[in-house]
């Protein structure tokens, strides 16, 4: 299995409608949806799939054909992300109507055509399972440890403050979970 860490962007044109596809991690899919609408406003049709792993570690998948006639564009567009066994990753094709209607084999052939082309340009990383783990740190310590989950890499998913402290629970590789937990902050 492979994911990438971020976006990547390739435009594919088919007969004069042009299929601008951006592939980015799954965990900004909301933030980019509102961006890609609000940066293409004339864009006819966001087509969208994803691919991602949920607490319980299976893969949820979905897509959307956005208006394009049924099972011509989300699912065309998700087979591509699970032929490439690639996870916690969402594509959205902006689609620009040419004028020529491209029929529903040549909708799937475009699609399918638009998303190939920008995992072949993206650099695909091999997937790590991710684990999760929960730290209680002191108001004075939270900027130090902070700092050092940046520089391990890690990801904190949420946090929650008291009158002692805060509560962050902190996703990643477990043996830098495991190194993070063994510094002294």
């Amino acid at each position: 299995m492979v994911t990438l860490n971020r976006d990547f962007s390739e435009t594919y044109i088919e007969k004069r409608s042009k299929f601008i596809t951006h592939l980015f991690p799954y965990k900004n899919f909301q933030e980019k949806m509102s961006e890609l609408k609000e940066e293409h406003p004339k864009g006819r049709h966001f087509v969208y799939a994803f691919r991602y792993f949920n607490e319980f570690k299976q893969i949820v998948e979905g897509s959307s054909d956005d208006g394009e006639p049924k099972g011509t564009s989300g699912k065309p567009s998700l087979a591509v992300l699970k032929g490439a066994d690639i996870v916690d990753v969402g594509v959205i094709i902006v689609r620009y109507f040419g004028g020529i209607k491209l029929g529903t084999g040549g909708l799937v052939r475009a699609y399918t055509s638009s998303v190939n082309l920008v995992l072949e340009n993206s650099e695909l990383l091999p997937y790590v399972e991710k684990s999760r783990n929960f730290f209680e740190i002191s108001y004075s310590d939270i900027s130090k440890f902070k700092y050092e989950v940046s520089k391990l890499h890690l990801e904190i998913i949420s946090q929650n403050f008291s009158e002692l402290g805060a509560i962050f629970e902190v996703a990643g590789e477990e043996e830098k979970l495991e190194k993070l937990a063994t510094k002294q902050i």
